[in-house]
């Protein structure tokens, strides 16, 4: 039976992702906040699902509905995507708000139609609304100054009817202080992975690097660097591969975990340069990456504009990896303190990016420091902070 003391809250969420699927089930278990979660479409849920950023039907391995009560609402978008407005377009989530009387509506984002149909829905029943977004403002100001005179506007009739925005990092929360939010409306709740998941695998794994490292045919002594994720163009996978040219140590290897349209290219430009070390894994699902970070020593982010956080810091965080991640990553004032878990470097700078490598790679003493360090800052962003956060959030509101 429902519990009367806990807020009910609706939350409107794109599809399912293999980070927060997790995390609704630990905000499931709140004593304060009974949530329903309504997803507008199917992405990897039950049948394989084509990315096209992957090159593949993707469908993951891990349980992303358990634990909480959730919906899909029938979307009328022919080609259903979150990339663009109309891709999302279910009229259901009118009703669904409006009859459920909650207590108040988490919209994650607001550039989608059935955002926005929640977000109307949600002020018209006079029920309090708050946005969880992503965008940071160091990427936002690289936009035309034209189109941001216009969101100005915009943005600030949307926002002055939210109660709170729920910010994921102090980038986030530069951008909605830029677009007008006030400091009071403004929660921290903080972007994180399953850590204990994480740190199991970690726990269980990093004891096998050795095997590991020869199942997948590396050099056991070897400084390995790990990237992970999609090979498009702005995760600047070939910047990496480059930068992975010009280290002096030939005691190294660079492993790619993913997929993408830029394979064919790197793989050509290995084999042109004859480069040695270099080892492309493919695609590998959630089950499968925490045996990639634990036969890893560095792990490399080498992110244009366009990645507004990396979940796969986190993640490498957990494994107590140290970092080297590009200037304009979003997550970077959060999870990167140089000099105590990693490098930042201008993003796009190919020579910046091979100073930082060749540092930890000479240096395995470094490497231990930085790693302890980032499984020091990682411990803060859990899902247990963003329930807390989320708990605090609604009781100051309310």
């Amino acid at each position: 039976m429902d519990n009367p003391k806990r807020k009910r809250v609706a939350i409107v969420a794109s599809h399912p992702i293999e980070q927060q699927g997790p995390f609704f089930k630990v905000l499931a278990q709140s004593a304060s906040i009974e949530p329903e979660v309504f997803y507008c479409w199917k992405f990897g849920v039950d049948q394989p699902t084509f990315d096209p950023e992957f090159g593949q039907a993707i469908q993951w391995d891990i349980p992303l509905l358990d634990g909480y009560r959730c919906k899909f609402l029938p979307n009328l978008a022919p080609h259903p995507t979150s990339a663009h407005f109309f891709g999302e377009i279910n009229p259901g989530i009118v009703p669904a708000i409006w009859r459920g009387k909650y207590d108040a509506v988490i919209v994650y984002g607001w550039n989608s139609a059935t955002a926005l149909l929640a977000y109307c829905t949600a002020l018209l029943r006079r029920t309090p609304i708050y946005i969880r977004g992503e965008n940071p403002l160091n990427q936002e100001l690289l936009k035309n100054p034209w189109l941001r005179s216009l969101k100005k506007v915009v943005l600030g009739l949307l926002f002055q009817y939210v109660t709170g925005f729920l910010y994921i990092g102090q980038e986030n929360r530069k951008f909605f202080k830029y677009y007008g939010v006030p400091e009071r409306k403004l929660h921290f709740v903080p972007y994180a992975v399953d850590n204990a998941r994480f740190l199991a695998d970690a726990a269980r794994l990093m004891p096998q690097k050795g095997s590991l490292r020869r199942e997948f045919g590396i050099d056991p002594g070897a400084a390995v660097i790990l990237s992970l994720g999609k090979l498009i163009e702005k995760k600047r996978p070939l910047d990496l591969l480059r930068a992975y040219e010009r280290l002096a140590s030939p005691d190294k290897a660079l492993v790619f975990v993913g997929d993408g349209p830029l394979r064919p290219e790197l793989e050509r430009y290995v084999a042109d340069k004859k480069l040695s070390g270099v080892h492309f894994a493919g695609f590998r699902n959630q089950t499968e990456v925490g045996r990639f970070y634990a036969l890893a020593d560095i792990f490399a982010f080498p992110s244009q504009a366009g990645d507004t956080w990396g979940f796969v810091l986190n993640e490498a965080m957990c494994f107590g990896l140290p970092l080297v991640v590009s200037d304009i990553v979003g997550s970077v004032p959060d999870l990167v303190q140089p000099g105590k878990n990693g490098f930042v470097f201008p993003a796009g700078d190919v020579d910046a990016l091979a100073r930082s490598l060749e540092e930890l790679v000479a240096s395995p003493d470094q490497r231990r420091v930085f790693g302890a360090g980032s499984k020091e800052i990682v411990k803060k962003y859990s899902y247990e902070a963003g329930v807390a956060a989320i708990e605090a959030a609604l009781a100051q509101d309310h």
